[in-house]
């Protein structure tokens, strides 16, 4: 079973530049395997750590606890990372600090795969990002593998081993990126050809690497010279060397030559990496795509070789899709807009003053979510609760009053609502987690988004721009063809359980994608 997630990709990518693809990577996918047009993210926030957790869990953040890329702790009164686990520390590199699955509450179905198979299974994590390796990975992984510093060579946590293996030690000796790196990116075609795209030298992109004018080409080597950083994960070689390393692993762990099926989970990050800077409709993204198209190819090839055609199963899909740049679409006449947390929080606290002179009731706002500072009240547990439930209520009403916001859930509203409700306040629901978000949830306009730069964009809300993903199957066990019906991402490990003929993951919502399974 191979599991690829592209980070930040939209379905409609598949319709936009289908016309460039070549036909063995993302066309021989939708070709031979089945689609779902119409699979979204039933919840919010989308971003990287939960679509992840999501996607290999079949459940949501309101049950596998992976609230965001970083979360407020409430326990802790700081910001958290969610794969930090400083029990554990770096195989393979002298960085500080480690990375583990444990804030994900819930079973994946690589987890189920290792208990079905009494760890008979090997299950190998790859990705850029350490997230991306490390949640579809899960608790019992042989390794999650990811580079150091997203750009050298590739690591592991002691949470799963204390050494790298003989294979991984061989591939990071070729010291690829350092290849890689010295060939400028050019664009695969003639810049003219690129249609479905906007202008190359266009004003919504934000500068990476110090570099003055984001045009091609893109000597990297010459970028690093001049002080801008690590910008590797920023170019299509990123996307390269993940593929050589699914490929090394696929030879060096041996992964499909015996009777136990196994579990390589693919996670490319640098669509998302460079997406931020430059949008969704830029020549860049579009010819990263047409790259990335040749490296699906080039994986399915690999596998076909050394697994046999039919002796696998690929699943595609997306951790969230993207917002286009508001300062593109308000120049577009489109409503859109920019949301400043800071200057929320600091408004809410001295609208809040009016009514609790002295107090500072407002903690934290953090991924649209706002968190009371319950040190604030005092008094009986009844008063205490009251006092919490007004402010809560208090706050929530002021938001409304501040550009931008659509609307907004307190905790209390969330408890009382079922799990399965409909609408962008089931999507809320289905986000929240009742330990570790919030005491409001708030949601923004369409087209609008926490930060401020008229430069980039990103991705979070409960909208179909950042909720509409692939969704394709492919191979051993899936028919041909193609479905509109709705299905939500968290079906993707059910279905695959059902394939593999294992339990569900144990905190699995999602149901089976009974129209594309063969029996």
């Amino acid at each position: 079973m191979v599991g690829i997630v592209v980070d930040q990709m939209r379905q409609e990518y598949l319709y936009r530049y289908e016309s460039k693809f070549g036909e063995g990577g993302f066309k021989r996918l939708m070709r031979e395997g089945f689609m779902l047009t119409n699979a979204h993210y039933n919840y919010a926030p989308t971003v990287t750590g939960p679509g992840h957790a999501s996607v290999y869990t079949g459940t949501t953040p309101a049950i596998h606890g992976i609230i965001g890329n970083d979360y407020y702790d409430k326990e802790l009164k700081k910001m958290v990372y969610c794969v930090e686990d400083p029990t554990q520390r770096m195989i393979g590199s002298t960085m500080s600090g480690g990375v583990s699955p444990w804030r994900m509450l819930s079973t994946t179905v690589t987890d189920e795969l290792e208990l079905f198979t009494n760890k008979k299974a090997k299950v190998i994590g790859i990705s850029i990002k350490d997230r991306g390796s490390v949640l579809p990975a899960g608790h019992m992984a042989d390794a999650a593998y990811f580079p150091e510093g997203r750009g050298g060579n590739f690591i592991t946590s002691s949470f799963y081993r204390n050494d790298l293996p003989e294979w991984v030690t061989k591939f990071n000796a070729r010291n690829l990126p350092a290849t890689y790196i010295t060939k400028p990116w050019t664009p695969l075609l003639s810049i003219e050809q690129y249609t479905e795209s906007g202008p190359d030298d266009s004003p919504y992109e934000r500068k990476i690497g110090g570099k003055e004018k984001m045009t091609f080409p893109y000597n990297f080597a010459e970028m690093i010279a001049k002080g801008g950083g690590d910008v590797f994960a920023y170019s299509p070689y990123a996307n390269d060397y993940v593929t050589e390393f699914a490929k090394a692993a696929l030879v060096g762990e041996q992964m499909g030559k015996d009777e136990v099926s196994d579990f390589l989970a693919i996670s490319y990050s640098t669509p998302d990496i460079l997406g931020h800077s430059v949008g969704p409709r830029s020549v860049e993204l579009q010819d990263l795509y047409m790259r990335l198209d040749r490296n699906i190819d080039d994986l399915l090839k690999a596998l076909d070789k050394e697994v046999g055609v039919g002796n696998y199963t690929v699943f595609l899909s997306a951790d969230h899709a993207v917002a286009d740049v508001p300062q593109f679409m308000k120049d577009n006449k489109v409503p859109a807009g920019y949301f400043n947390d800071e200057y929320a929080l600091a408004k809410l606290n001295e609208y809040l003053a009016t009514f609790y002179p002295g107090k500072r009731l407002i903690e934290k706002i953090s991924n649209e979510q706002v968190f009371l500072n319950h040190n604030a009240f005092d008094g009986d547990a009844r008063t205490s609760g009251l006092d919490m439930f007004v402010v809560a209520e208090l706050a929530g009403k002021f938001l409304m009053t501040l550009d931008g916001v659509a609307n907004y859930y307190t905790e209390a509203i969330i408890k009382q609502s079922d799990f399965d409700e409909g609408g962008l306040k089931g999507k809320i629901i289905r986000g929240h987690h009742a330990k570790r978000s919030g005491d409001i949830a708030f949601i923004l306009e369409p087209g609008w988004f926490e930060g401020n730069s008229v430069q980039g964009t990103t991705h979070g809300s409960p909208y179909a721009y950042d909720t509409h993903v692939p969704m394709l199957f492919f191979g051993h066990g899936v028919k041909q063809g193609t479905s509109s019906v709705y299905h939500p991402i968290t079906d993707i490990a059910p279905t695959v359980s059902i394939l593999l003929k294992i339990m569900f993951p144990n905190g699995c919502t999602g149901q089976p994608i009974a129209e594309l399974l063969k029996d």
